[in-house]
């Protein structure tokens, strides 16, 4: 195994036999003394591809273990089979030839003479001091002068045990040999009779059991357990293994999961060395950012275990018992996530893990209490407590003004925000209590939207003083959120007033996103206190792929699995945080557009996250991404296509309670049943509907208005028009007390419609009248739409006197629909058009009769397609009359044949072939 030898202190940078290989590749991208193109590189491309490939193991120094040589020469297959023949047989022998602690002296004297000089010659290959490799090449030999002498016979040992399991494996990596084998004979042979152990290592080791015996616990620079090594060694898939699974679930198990023989046999003379506690932190961080990835799909008692063992070996490592917590968050365990959380900040006080910037007034001694109130208040966030959450996230706010905390006041301000938007608060009062002075200072009650509104502008404005970008662009899209669904008025109520417009303005949230793309793409550091730019090296090695064309020479053997795209955007140093964020401006894109009712721009903009984003976002965002692509193929498509796509979605995640696409089977169930006459089905649709909300007031409010709403359609379609319509006046009373004004343009549209299909047109006219007016202020334009055909309908079903009066309205609907309408609201339009021509006593079938039998032909085939046996009934009972009036009899017994199928099928909806009853 090779090793890594480590310094002293928990942050140093340790000489390895990895950084050695690492500076012998360095000498041969740049020997000394060599002008133009140093041998054996024949271009400026291929001399440029090695020094990509140098940077980026330069990067991965940091790493939490280090390759072994038959990894590192793997890797470099990927450079060219050419140079990669030669660079493996040059970088064996140089390592073969390292015998004594005078040939590792000699080998770092001859690396000073790659750094250009003060005045360098013009054609020169040399390095600048200043430069990534020019700075690597300057820690390494700054390292090796510190070393002692059992030191540098210690890294020589190493070395020897680094080359001898490169040599072992050498069959299976295919190394090159050299033209005399003679010589590969001699070397194999030196390896095996290397022999560097002598009195001093024993001495160190005998210091280092004495240690080990003496104290129970031992550092991370020292020797660890053979089963947690196991853990550890094998933690990352390569891209190529996750691209094989396509499954994010079984990508994330893969990602912590470790392999069968993760607890092999390991030789007990040979040790097993981890990196330094910096180091160790940084994986800690990026298995924490994988488990918000992940969430519930991430493996649960797997990571336990490493973590236990970690916190076994390093009690000092506090962020352990944060990564617990984490786990246990997601998974759901309120205790376990409540007692790691205290056990945390009780260890660590919060002075560890966290990004955020430290304040000049914050005093470590008192620990850092807000924080540890904001994450506590965030927890009850994630499980639903809306009382206690707001209660713990206003202490946090008055304890970050009495200490002076500006970044945590930030972060408070934007977490009270998205709690404010995402649970229903129905008083506006005790919010921020009275200490808060944006909302005092106003001098008025404000409703819980205004204080939203304050709260956003004040949380923005804290954000852009501290130069927190990655906060600021969270507040644009929070605030492009707001605008969607919120009419802004004015704050004061008393004094002159500006004439406003009382409707939402798409303006200010187009503003908003493109202000949040901006800032995310121009992304700074926020005073981070680590960083993991080693790990993403990492990954972008061992995803290295060669690039197409000019970059790479044309008498290398190109490989069939390489790809330019892949090379080309594998090296990218954007977090994974700043990438989500981009996600999430696409994600709300086309819910922006979905709400103002174009359905090509949603699916454009969902589209464009699905093939961008989708690998580096997180489940729920890639969950919802899904759900709005199947969506749109129910609608436009069918429940066919939709029922298909939706079972590879189920393959890639898990059906968990509240999981959207567990949620969108139950919608797409329930429309199917209501379509096909399966009214049984479809009540136990919504009572699952109703158990996955949670009892929990203003928690889950729009899963419990999507229940309350299709338990009211169901009770229509049973011609329960009564029960209907108290279920549709308890669920508008429960949208007026919290203010969901979109949901509240829906219930008044039901509300017509129960009224229009039992027979009062007349009460129905003022609810779907109330509905544009709603649609009109929030522009819902296709909403608006639908709602400008119901009210034609219902002036329809008032007599044939007012068949022009809905023909104007149709046809002022139709452009809208049309264009952006689904199959069942263009159906329902078409069929609404013919029969205001049929109603109209000057109209006469037999001088025009396409203009009635086309749309009905339009309608019946969409009808068809979505198996609406009710409306497909009614279009071919209209198509029999037609063709009853022209005379034309086979015609008209065909249409009137479908008709009675279709009747048939609403009638008796069990059916053994209806793929409906067989949807598991």
């Amino acid at each position: 195994m090779g090793e890594v030898v480590k310094g002293g202190g928990g942050g140093a940078f340790a000489i390895t036999p990895h950084k050695v290989s690492v500076c012998i590749l360095i000498h041969m991208y740049a020997p000394p003394a060599l002008m133009s193109v140093p041998f054996p590189f024949s271009s400026v491309s291929q001399h440029n591809r090695f020094a990509l490939f140098l940077l980026a193991l330069t990067k991965s120094c940091d790493d939490i273990l280090e390759p072994k040589l038959d990894d590192l020469i793997n890797q470099m297959r990927e450079i060219g089979d050419l140079l990669y023949q030669w660079l493996t047989d040059q970088l064996i022998s140089r390592l073969s030839s390292l015998s004594s602690p005078d040939d590792l002296f000699n080998l770092f004297s001859e690396m000073r003479g790659i750094l250009a000089g003060p005045d360098p010659e013009d054609e020169q290959v040399s390095l600048e001091p200043t430069s990534n490799l020019g700075m690597y090449l300057r820690r390494c030999q700054l390292s090796f002068n510190l070393l002692c002498f059992e030191g540098v016979c210690h890294l020589l040992t190493n070395i020897g045990i680094y080359c001898k399991e490169a040599l072992s494996s050498c069959p299976d990596y295919e190394l090159p040999r050299l033209d005399d084998s003679s010589n590969d004979m001699e070397a194999q042979s030196e390896y095996e009779n290397m022999d560097l152990e002598n009195i001093v290592f024993e001495k160190v080791t005998e210091e280092i059991e004495a240690r080990k015996k003496a104290s129970e616990k031992v550092s991370f620079h020292l020797h660890a357990p053979k089963a947690l090594f196991g853990l550890v060694e094998d933690i990352e898939v390569s891209a190529v293994q996750k691209a094989k699974q396509g499954d994010k679930y079984r990508e994330a198990c893969s990602y912590i999961l470790p392999p069968n023989d993760a607890f092999r046999d390991i030789d007990s003379n040979a040790g097993a060395f981890l990196c330094t506690n910096w180091q160790m932190q940084g994986y800690l961080m990026e298995q924490s950012d994988a488990i918000e990835k992940y969430g519930s799909s991430f493996s649960l008692n797997a990571f336990e275990i490493i973590l236990r063992q970690l916190q076994k070996l390093a009690p000092e490592l506090h962020r352990v018992h944060f990564l617990r917590y984490l786990n246990s968050l997601y998974h759901d365990d309120y205790f376990a996530a409540l007692e790691n959380l205290h056990r945390y900040f009780d260890y660590s006080a919060g002075t560890e893990g966290f990004d955020f910037a430290q304040s000049s007034m914050a005093c470590n001694s008192f620990g850092r209490y807000e924080i540890a109130l904001l994450c506590l208040g965030m927890m009850h966030f994630h499980f639903g407590h809306p009382k206690q959450a707001l209660e713990v996230l206003t202490e946090a706010v008055g304890l970050s003004q009495q200490r002076s905390n500006d970044t945590c006041l930030a972060y408070t301000l934007s977490a009270i925000c998205n709690l404010l938007s995402e649970i229903g608060i129905s008083t506006a009062t005790g919010i921020l209590g009275s200490s808060y002075s944006p909302i005092t200072s106003i001098g008025t009650s404000l409703s819980v939207q205004q204080q939203l509104f304050v709260l956003l502008k004040e949380s923005s404005r804290r954000a852009e003083s501290l130069k927190l970008k990655r906060l600021v662009a969270s507040n644009h899209l929070a605030m492009a959120k707001f605008d969607l669904t919120h009419v802004q008025r004015p704050l004061l109520s008393f004094g002159p007033k500006n004439s406003m417009s009382l409707k939402t303005c798409p303006t200010n949230v187009c503003k908003e996103l493109r202000l949040g793309y901006r800032l995310i793409s121009e992304f700074s550091s926020e005073s981070s206190t680590m960083s993991i730019d080693g790990a993403f090296s990492t990954a972008w090695l061992k995803h290295l792929q060669k690039p197409m064309g000019s970059l790479v020479l044309s008498q290398e053997n190109v490989s069939t699995g390489s790809n330019a795209f892949q090379f080309c955007v594998q090296p990218s140093s954007i977090p994974g945080s700043v990438l989500q964020l981009l996600a999430s401006s696409y994600l709300l894109r086309a819910t922006a557009w979905e709400t103002y009712g174009s359905a090509p721009l949603t699916r454009i903009n969902t589209l464009i996250y699905a093939t961008c984003f989708a690998d580096g976002s997180s489940l729920s965002d890639s969950a919802l991404a899904h759900v709005k692509l199947i969506q749109h193929l129910a609608v436009f498509k069918g429940y066919k296509e939709a029922f298909s796509a939706l079972k590879i979605a189920e393959e890639k995640f898990l059906s968990l309670s509240k999981s959207r696409i567990l949620l969108l089977k139950l919608q797409l169930l329930h429309e199917c049943a209501l379509h096909r006459g399966h009214l049984k089905l479809a009540q136990q649709v919504c009572d699952e509907l109703g158990v996955m909300a949670s009892p929990i007031t203003g928690v889950d409010m729009e899963l419990k208005t999507e229940a309350s709403l299709r338990h009211a359609r169901t009770l229509l379609a049973a011609n329960q028009f009564s029960q209907a319509s108290t279920v549709a006046q308890s669920l508008f009373c429960m949208c007026y007390k919290f203010n969901l004004q979109v949901e509240t343009a829906s219930v008044l549209l039901l509300l017509a419609e129960i009224h229009k299909k039992s027979g009062n047109a007349v009460l129905g006219l003022p609810y779907a009248l109330a509905s544009l007016s709603f649609c009109q202020s929030f522009n819902l334009d296709l909403l608006k739409a639908s709602a400008t055909l119901t009210l034609a309908e219902l002036w329809l079903s008032l007599g044939s006197n007012h068949a022009k009066r809905a023909l104007i309205l149709i046809q002022r609907a139709l452009p809208m629909i049309l264009g952006h309408g689904g199959l069942e609201l263009c159906a329902r339009a078409f069929i609404a058009e013919a029969k205001c021509f049929l109603f109209d006593p000057n109209f006469l079938v037999s001088q025009n009769p396409e203009v009635v039998l086309d749309p009905l032909r339009q309608a019946s085939g969409g009808l068809q397609v979505l198996e609406y046996h009710e409306l497909a009934a009614e279009a071919f009972y209209l198509m029999a009359i037609v063709f009853d009036k022209l005379g034309q009899v086979a015609e008209r017994e065909e249409a009137a044949a479908s008709f009675k199928k279709h009747m048939l099928a609403l009638e008796n909806p069990q059916d053994e072939d209806d793929p409906v009853m067989s949807m598991p």
